[in-house]
């Protein structure tokens, strides 16, 4: 029996034991006949049946403890015009051995495959996919692979364009002459008065000879062969249908004694039009493909070409992919930043507005962070490289677009299935029309036949089926990029509709995340200003939250501190021109007998409503109550008002007390809370939630949210927060403002809704179209349709399923546009460290 060697690069082999184990796990499993693992070199070899699947090896592995390598790469695919196209291409790169999965996306012409490591070449794929049918290119850096996608687009445009002229020009005479004649009777007198009937027909053999070996040529080039392979495609139906047409013509033409007595009628006009038709239809395509791609294009032009690299005292204008990191930049004024990194000296203000919506540009100096993309202003800087090519926030950012752009959703899978064998169903059906008119019609039956069957084969529109799920996740994960949303599972997308509780993290997602002075109270006799301005000079030593906060409150210029002397679990005291400040808690107060009189009814309030109170004195007498609290994130109560419009519950998850969180909760109008929530009970509560009320969306910023953002069916991480978080994550929402969790829910529910519009014109169109061209309406006195028609209509197919995705680019935002980065000082969308 021929057997099929495959070669795995194993991880987390540290013995022989570990070898053995990975070993015995490979030999068990049916269809291998020889394992071996290689503890040196880290490599195990596989002898197995040819049929045996490589995803099985690497479960295997995996189960086992012992992952194997896997690596990723992009093909450019050509020659896709249907989504038999994608199952054939598919097919055949997951025959390479070796190869794990496939995904060929027929909307952005690129096959994804996921492969074992050093198992086979780059060049093996691509030889497999060009021998079946479709020439395949490697895609290099991302940068340079938008750029060939974007040349390769406007030149089939514009090929596709001069094809439409030419057809258009050569098919106009043959329209006019033959249906010209029937629908105006003066026409057809002169064209028998001057150029005769047999001239006239040989006139239009010429024509359509010239528009089918010309324009028409590439879909017997592509058409036949697929038929002769056993894999039929579009082009195929398109080859068939024209080459009845203008074969029952040529018949007709020269030899009319070889048909029945009155069905020697040409349809030369009918083989020309639907050349033209058709290829009307994949340059609107086309057209509208490009714009489906205008996310990634908008991104990738963030990026500049060059940058000017310092070298000992000259500077060198360099391309972008030469710079490394730890290299010297110099920013001139008004230019766009290349790379990631760290200002070395210079100060300027830099427009982040890409970044994080605001227009206001942020102030740089030595030690800031840079993010690549973002605008300089009118000074100088200097930076060290940090981060550069893949590596840049901005590039990670591109990627995780495309990734999520080409995921095939669940509802995908039955379409693939369906497609799959709806062309050689379409050629069943085109046969068994023939048959029945010829066995069943009235006379004269060929011709009328051949009409029918040629009317099936040509309005079949695979293109619409398969066009209908990628475009619009294409167009829908592209608009989310624009609003903010990034998701970074391409399945989050249609999870997320079905949402009905969202759960929210309070630390830096409900709120700031840090704390700050929300309310002061003065006593009478006392000034607002003047007590913080003694506030903030006895704080100004302390390395405390609480004191940060009260420091940054006072502002600057703050006079300084003398005698500053902590006092544990109480607050402190200190000397400040002269005065002694006493600055803590209720029992600091209650210790030294100070009355606060009515303002401990105030500092209560504040505490009901989930506030921290203390209290200042100045040379023993009570100067103000104050209020320290992590403040509510601006829009969050009009997110939270917003996801409960429609229809959703939102919980809120956190580990502060049940008093404070009772009081947030009340004051945000939350519908369930779980307090005192260790980051391993966040999960639980997450469970609890789920079993109450459903498919549950999370949303949290920390370290201790990367659990339960995983175990959420969506998790969805602030773009602000930390790397594990985003890792963790189905979704990230990058400006850190909650209403962004609305713009993601409301981009699903517009996605998922426009695929099944497009699914329901797709199949509804075909299901009703074909019985109506193969002329189940002509005994009932209905029309049999014009292969003309037929052509028109399946091209017009295509461009409507594209043009309703297209429909996804002008979904509303209830922010700005804001960033598709996060915030420079924050995590970035790289992997933790």
């Amino acid at each position: 029996m021929e057997q099929r060697q495959i070669s795995l690069q194993i991880t987390g082999l540290n013995c022989a034991g570990c070898a053995g184990r990975a070993q015995k796990a490979l030999a068990a499993l049916p269809g291998v006949t020889e394992a071996s693992v290689n503890l040196a070199t880290a490599k195990g070899q596989v002898q197995a049946a040819p049929d045996l699947e490589p995803v099985v090896l690497v479960t295997a592995l995996e189960q086992a403890g012992y992952p194997a390598a896997l690596s990723r790469l992009s093909l450019d695919v050509e020659g896709l015009s249907c989504a038999s196209c994608v199952g054939r291409a598919e097919a055949a790169l997951r025959a390479v051995p070796g190869v794990v999965s496939a995904e060929v996306n027929l909307a952005t012409e690129r096959a994804e495959i996921s492969y074992l490591t050093g198992a086979i070449r780059a060049a093996d794929l691509r030889a497999a996919c060009t021998k079946a049918g479709y020439p395949a290119s490697l895609r290099g850096a991302e940068v340079d692979a938008a750029e060939q996608t974007k040349q390769r687009r406007e030149q089939e445009i514009t090929t596709l364009a001069r094809q439409v002229m030419v057809a258009a020009v050569l098919t106009l005479p043959v329209f006019v002459i033959e249906m010209g004649s029937h629908m105006i009777p003066g026409l057809h007198h002169w064209v028998m008065a001057n150029i005769g009937h047999s001239n006239s027909y040989l006139l239009q053999f010429v024509l359509a000879t010239l528009v089918l070996i010309g324009p028409g040529r590439q879909f017997y080039s592509k058409g036949v062969p697929a038929l002769l392979r056993g894999a039929p495609d579009m082009n195929a139906l398109v080859a068939l249908g024209t080459a009845a047409a203008y074969g029952f013509s040529v018949i007709s033409t020269f030899f009319p004694q070889l048909l029945p007595p009155g069905s020697a009628n040409v349809y030369f006009e009918a083989a020309c039009v639907i050349v033209v038709l058709i290829l009307v239809g994949r340059l609107l395509e086309a057209r509208a493909k490009g714009r489906t791609g205008a996310a990634i294009r908008k991104l990738v032009s963030l990026q500049p070409k060059t940058a000017e690299l310092i070298s000992g005292d000259s500077v060198i204008e360099t391309p972008v992919e030469d710079i490394a990191p730890g290299d010297l930049i110099r920013l001139r004024p008004g230019a766009r930043i290349a790379v990631d990194g760290e200002v070395t000296s210079g100060s300027s203000f830099v427009d982040e507005s890409m970044l994080s919506g605001e227009a206001v540009p942020v102030e740089k100096s030595r030690g800031a962070r840079l993010s690549a993309g973002t605008v300089n202003g009118s000074a100088v800087l200097e930076f060290r490289a940090t981060h550069v090519g893949r590596e840049t926030a901005l590039a990670q950012i591109i990627q995780m677009v495309e990734q999520a752009q080409g995921a095939k959703l669940p509802v995908q899978g039955l379409v693939d299935r369906i497609t799959l064998w709806f062309v050689p169903a379409v050629l069943l059906a085109a046969a068994l029309t023939v048959v029945v008119w010829l066995v069943f019609g009235p006379e004269p039956a060929l011709p009328l036949a051949l009409v029918a069957g040629v009317s099936v084969l040509i309005i079949a529109c695979p293109c619409a089926m398969g066009l209908a799920t990628p475009t619009s996740i294409m167009v829908g994960i592209g608009r989310a990029a624009q609003m903010g949303v990034l998701f970074r599972k391409g399945d989050a997308l249609q999870k997320l509709q079905s949402v009905r509780v969202v759960a929210l993290d309070k630390t830096g997602t409900l709120t700031e995340g840090h704390p700050a002075l929300t309310n002061l109270a003065p006593a009478t006799g006392f000034t607002r200003d003047a007590v913080l301005r003694l506030i903030g000079a006895a704080e100004a030593q302390s390395e405390h939250p609480i004191a940060k906060a009260l420091v940054q409150a006072a502002g600057k210029d703050l006079p300084k501190a003398d005698s500053v002397e902590a006092i544990p679990g109480y607050g402190l005291q200190a000397q400040v021109e002269g005065q002694k400040i006493l600055i803590g808690a209720a029992r600091l107060m209650q210790r030294e007998g100070i009355d606060f009189g009515p303002l401990t009814k105030t500092a209560a309030l504040w505490a009901a409503a989930g506030e921290t109170p203390f209290y200042v004195a100045i040379e023993g007498q009570a100067a103000a109550a104050l209020a320290v609290a992590d403040p509510i994130k601006e829009g969050t109560p009009e997110a939270i008002r917003a996801l409960q419009g429609q229809g959703l519950k939102v919980a809120m998850i956190t580990g502060d007390a049940e008093a404070t969180a009772q009081a947030i909760a009340a004051r945000l109008g939350i519908d369930a809370i779980r307090a005192e929530c260790l980051p391993g009970d966040k999960v639980a509560a997450l469970k609890d939630l789920q079993d109450g009320y459903g498919t549950l969306a999370f949303v949290g910023d920390g370290l201790n949210d990367a659990p339960a953002l995983a175990a959420a069916d969506v998790g969805m991480a602030i773009g602000t927060g930390t790397d594990v978080a985003i890792e963790a994550a189905d979704v990230v929402l990058v400006s850190g403002d909650l209403r962004a969790v609305e713009d993601a829910l409301t981009v699903s529910r517009a996605t998922l809704r426009n695929i099944k519009q497009n699914l329901l014109w797709a199949f509804g169109y075909n299901v009703l179209l074909v019985p109506v061209a193969a002329g189940v309406l002509y005994p009932f006195g209905g029309p049999l349709l014009s292969p003309v028609l037929a052509a028109g209509a399946m091209a017009l197919s295509s461009v409507f399923v594209l043009s309703n995705a297209l429909r996804l680019h002008h979904v509303k935002s209830s922010l700005n546009e804001v960033a598709v980065l996060p915030k420079p000082g924050a995590a970035s969308l790289r992997p933790a460290t």
